[in-house]
């Protein structure tokens, strides 16, 4: 009998610790930047009443270099007007060499040395919130500065490029929003199978009257413009074009002649890859990459720039060399959208940064956003995922289409390079 009775206490105790589990569950804290949530390496916890993180984590989330003493367990971090030490177990830190008292001191533990969340951010310009409810920490970085790419189009009264950019009905202007964007893709020409330049193309791109305006205004305003080249490969037309040698070059020819009234030049041809399987494929790839490569060298030559627009890699279109393309080209833009759900889905959108950051350097890559698939907030997710990863800057599809509360979104995650 008495064994039994302890049995039943074992078992007892045994369900005890069982349901007290969930509620240890609830001492997780959780750390959100710019609305994104955060993770490290070692989990954050809580110290003295302070939220205490891994301190490299920290760094490389807020873009501040940092520095590890191992003979005096000390933290150095450093950005543009903003020096900060922090010593394992001294509640002294310094801020620009002011000594300033610390509620938690830095602490190791398991390897990994944490510092008290709320100091280091706000030190390098953060605001923070803690809700203690969710056990949670939001922290808001100052504006990201970065490149941004807007595809400018002919439009209609209700969407018109000039209007959203400048402010006013053409041809008046004002700074409108040219201080949130840094370049043009200028979307007004097209190609055929034989290398001829468009004007007007089957697919509604064209080149509106009174283009000169749109350059001469936008440079005033200190914008870079690119002429963008639309194709879509929906019956084999970009297929039959790089299959035809003298077409190819007949594209290089008139492309780099017009080109001599813009910047650079933008190459979108769609659709690359639908189908095609094995050696096809690779030896589509390859008839892209060397049209790309020929272009990109005339056009170099000229002191003009190149981008491409391309389907990113999780996607459908698999005739793009990201690699190869990535070391003839100044800038790749992936545009991540299409997926289906509307606004396009964060997980799938990561996943094609990803993939084009282990073939190309993230100086050289943009992410391309579909203004018609997003809202203001999840724009901001999207600038925060491109601020994260450190690539160029962003791409907008398209001027136009950007309604007030984007504009705002952006104005409050970006500044323009």
């Amino acid at each position: 009998m008495k064994k039994q009775w302890w049995k039943w206490s074992l078992l007892t105790i045994l369900i005890i610790l069982l349901l007290v589990q969930p509620g240890q569950a609830a001492e997780v804290v959780q750390v959100e930047m710019n609305g994104l949530q955060v993770e490290f390496d070692t989990p954050a916890i809580i110290n003295n009443n302070r939220v205490m993180v891994p301190f490299r984590g920290l760094a490389e989330l807020l873009d501040v270099q940092v520095e590890w003493l191992a003979d005096s367990q000390t933290v150095v971090a450093v950005a543009p007007g903003a020096q900060i030490r922090l010593q394992v177990g001294n509640q002294t830190a310094y801020q620009n060499q002011q000594k300033i008292q610390l509620d938690a001191p830095p602490l190791l533990t398991k390897g990994r040395v944490l510092v008290p969340l709320r100091f280091f951010s706000e030190a390098f310009g953060c605001q923070v919130a803690w809700k203690p409810d969710e056990r949670l920490v939001q922290l808001v970085s100052p504006p990201a500065t970065m490149e941004v790419l807007a595809y400018y189009a002919l439009g209609d009264k209700t969407s018109s490029s000039w209007e959203d950019l400048f402010g006013k009905p053409y041809p008046d202007h004002d700074r409108g929003h040219t201080d949130l964007v840094s370049r043009l893709a200028l979307g007004w020409f097209s190609l055929d199978e034989a290398g001829n330049l468009l004007t007007q193309s089957r697919t509604g791109w064209q080149r509106p009257d009174g283009w000169e305006d749109v350059i001469a205004v936008s440079r005033s305003r200190g914008l870079n413009n690119e002429m963008t080249i639309h194709m879509v490969n929906g019956q084999g037309e970009i297929t039959a074009l790089l299959n035809d040698a003298e077409a190819c070059q007949r594209a290089v020819d008139e492309i780099s002649r017009e080109a001599s009234h813009y910047d650079g030049v933008n190459l979108d041809l769609e659709g690359l890859g639908l189908s095609a399987r094995g050696t096809e494929l690779q030896e589509l790839r390859a008839k892209y990459t060397a049209f790309v490569t020929m272009l990109a060298g005339r056009l170099h030559q000229e002191g003009k720039t190149i981008s491409l627009s391309l389907h990113p890699p999780n996607s459908s279109y698999q005739g793009y060399d990201y690699a190869s393309l990535g070391k003839v080209c100044d800038r790749l833009i992936i545009m991540a959208y299409d997926y289906g759900p509307k606004p396009e889905p964060m997980a799938k959108v990561r996943d094609a940064i990803e993939k084009t950051l282990a073939q190309v350097p993230a100086h050289r890559v943009l992410l391309g956003i579909s203004v018609p698939a997003e809202d203001p907030t999840s724009l901001a997710e999207k600038v925060e995922l491109a601020r994260r990863y450190d690539i160029q800057g962003i791409a907008l599809w398209r001027l136009g289409l950007v309604d007030d509360g984007m504009w705002q979104s952006l104005s409050s995650r970006i500044i323009a390079k």
